[in-house]
């Protein structure tokens, strides 16, 4: 279990540097697919979590096996787990909406 809040958080990390960091502003693309790609937490969310089980065995916080079914779920999950986070929380914390129509 500890090896999976690992991965969901470091997955989540990565992907909020990648769309929301600012010290890639100027380098991030803007427009075209890519730029659509690094706009959107639950895209870059999915190829950061193949990213991290690509390289899973560089590391001791988590390891999972290379099996392609396995690689598909740890990238659905960190899509996932990332976009649900970017919707809860931004930089002044949780995010509250008055339930404004």
């Amino acid at each position: 279990m500890t090896q999976l809040i690992y991965f969901i958080l470091i997955a989540n990390g990565l992907t909020q540097i990648l769309v929301y960091g600012k010290i890639l502003d100027k380098i991030r693309p803007t427009q075209g697919w890519m730029g659509e790609l690094l706009s959107c937490p639950m895209c870059t969310g999915f190829w950061v979590g193949l990213f991290l089980w690509v390289t899973n065995d560089f590391t001791q916080l988590f390891s999972y096996d290379y099996s392609l079914v396995t690689g598909l779920l740890l990238g659905c999950l960190s899509s996932g787990t990332s976009y649900i986070l970017s919707v809860m929380f931004d930089d002044a914390g949780f995010k509250i909406s008055g339930g404004e129509e």
